[in-house]
């Protein structure tokens, strides 16, 4: 097997080198989309199955009627789990998954760590099976995503090749755990914002449509939400679809808000150990209430969906049916769902967004539906609401309005509904842009200027960094020195410029050959004229870890050459514009649609 991939590899590594054309190259890299379509398919029915039974296995025997007292520890045990197999085991951060892949595609050229190839899994299965109330779907994507970069570097792909790879991983993670190729690959383009290209949409394709198969052959053709349309669009519920847009928009930026508000109030709980019991009897406690929250919520999104509204609240608490009752509880736990996923992943759990945002959705479309068909002249339908409202949470929160769209199309077989999907995601997603440019996955990396974009020129920006561009081939002139120190830098440097240091490496300024070459060649002023005299404090120094967009407009306003690099006050080096400019060029190729 060893020899096989050997020989593979060194048939992929080949092209790269010349000895084969461009066209062969593609087209292993569709033999491995393929693959990586497999290999997610898989782990996403694996993933499935082992929250299911392992769910099955500490809940069988109780219910939340009888014996729901021991659901307040479950939370406590799978948190407690999940933070002992990261740091213990894998000894790392396991958390927000989508973002640890944008983080890898902006700042690591799509290098993700192996362990992401199977962490998640069994991170999220203690999490989820326990009771957090986070979804299984960005825990696969990172899996899938993983697959695709791994293999990558395996078979020394370029970076390109390496972005699309991670995309075909995403697409087979959401089209197997979901049965919605089409839904996957546009998650890719929107979301990991890949590039909308043949080179990169036919792996996508072969990688969606593979893994779908591998769902459909292990776990049958039955759809997450099969629900049968029962009238045609009515084209006067048009204004009903876009208050629902704009109300789901709204409410997609309490969704935002709310959930960092949450976790960064959690993460400032230092002790791992009290963080986990905090969250773990906080989120118990929820559950206790509402049993709905307790996992992903599909079962009970199902069950309301079809006009069940057990388990709405516990009945120890409250046993009133009325429906009145119901939709005050049911727009509770639309808020309080959110609180319980943040307080999940702020305590250490592993899970994602995507089953919150489609749970609270599909109960805030539903809630709407049913209030507005109360007024005598409107005619709709809660159930279809319901689903249109999930599509409209989902553009809002992930910023991925066709993900919304063809998803819930998808997995209920609901195409009549294309126009209110549509209509309901788009104003969502307007809606929303109006007040937070950035999604849930995105925004604190585009708060630390780390988030890779569609615009080319800064997406190059964004893969270059300071400290593989630093030059050091600069002499070095005492601060307390004279010119006569200077005249011997000269002699050995092939520069025309000197950072000025003292015996501890601190930096003080410049010395440029220009501003001296009056008196360089007087010996009488060797000992006479001090390098302070002669030294120039730049305007701009840059930072190692620094974004290379700030150094590019240091390098614009000031119109220098180079500029010196300074770490916490010591000299490091210089970057130049030569440099910076040559390998931008060079990224820009490699990116660049061929």
């Amino acid at each position: 097997m060893n020899k096989i991939l050997r020989r593979i590899r060194l048939m992929l590594i080949k092209p790269v080198t010349g000895k084969y054309s461009t066209k062969t190259y593609r087209k292993m890299v569709l033999v491995l989309s393929l693959v990586i379509g497999l290999a997610s398919g898989l782990a996403a029915v694996m993933l499935k199955n082992l929250v299911h039974y392992t769910h099955y296995l500490i809940t069988n025997g109780f219910d939340f009627g009888m014996a729901n007292n021991i659901y307040l520890v479950f939370p406590v045990i799978g948190l407690s789990l999940t933070v002992l197999f990261a740091m213990y085991i894998i000894k790392d951060d396991l958390g927000h998954g989508v973002s640890k892949i944008l983080y890898a595609i902006s700042k690591k050229n799509g290098h993700l760590k192996p362990h992401n190839m199977y962490s998640s899994m069994v991170a999220s299965t203690f999490t989820v099976a326990f009771g957090g109330s986070v979804g299984l779907e960005a825990p696969i994507v990172l899996t899938g995503s993983s697959i695709g970069s791994n293999l990558a570097r395996f078979f020394r792909l370029n970076h390109k090749m390496t972005i699309i790879l991670i995309g075909a991983g995403a697409s087979g993670a959401i089209a197997g755990i979901f049965k919605a190729p089409i839904a996957a690959v546009v998650f890719s383009l929107e979301v990991l914002m890949l590039d909308l290209t043949m080179a990169s949409l036919i792996p996508l394709l072969i990688s969606a449509a593979t893994a779908a198969s591998v769902a459909y052959f292990f776990m049958g053709s039955g759809v997450l939400f099969s629900f049968h349309i029962t009238a045609d669009f009515d084209i006067k519920n048009i204004p009903w679809f876009i208050v629902l847009g704009i109300a789901t928009g709204l409410y997609s930026l309490y969704f935002t808000k709310m959930s960092m508000y949450i976790e960064g109030k959690m993460k400032k709980i230092k002790n791992v150990w009290v963080r986990v019991f905090t969250g773990g009897v906080l989120l118990g406690v929820m559950i206790f209430i509402f049993p709905s929250l307790y996992g992903e919520g599909y079962e009970f999104l199902r069950e309301l969906i079809s006009g069940k509204t057990d388990m709405v609240i516990n009945e120890n608490i409250l046993n009133n049916t009325n429906m009145g009752v119901i939709l005050m509880l049911l727009t509770v736990i639309v808020f309080v769902k959110v609180i319980a996923m943040a307080v999940t992943n702020g305590s250490g759990g592993v899970g994602g967004v995507f089953a919150p945002s489609l749970f609270v959705g599909g109960i805030f479309g539903g809630v709407f539906g049913y209030v507005i068909d109360l007024l005598p002249f409107v005619d709709i339908v809660p159930k279809e609401t319901a689903l249109v409202g999930m599509s409209g949470v989902m553009a809002g929160v992930m910023h991925a309005p066709l993900t919304g769209i063809f998803l819930i199309a998808e997995f209920t077989g609901g195409y009549s509904l294309f126009t209110p999907l549509i209509i309901t995601a788009t104003v969502s997603y307007l809606t929303i842009m109006y007040f937070e440019p950035y999604s849930i996955y995105s925004k604190r990396l585009a708060e630390r200027g780390e988030l890779l974009t569609h615009h080319k020129d800064k997406a190059v920006l964004m893969m270059m960094n300071v400290r593989s561009l630093i030059e050091t081939n600069f002499n070095t002139v005492p601060k307390d020195g004279k010119l006569r120190d200077l005249v011997k830098a000269v002699k050995n440097s092939e520069r025309n410029i000197f950072p000025v240091v003292d015996d501890e490496n601190n930096f003080y300024g410049l010395v440029f050959i220009n501003n001296v070459r009056h008196i360089i060649f007087d010996r009488d002023l060797y000992d006479k004229v001090t390098i302070e005299e002669i030294m120039t404090v730049p305007e701009y120094t840059v930072s190692p870890d620094e974004s290379m967009e700030s150094v590019a407009e240091k390098f614009t306003k000031s119109g220098n050459f180079n500029i010196p690099v300074v770490d916490n006050g010591k000299y490091v080096g210089f970057v130049s514009r030569a440099k910076v400019f040559s390998t931008y060029r060079k990224l820009l190729e490699e990116i660049s649609d061929e």
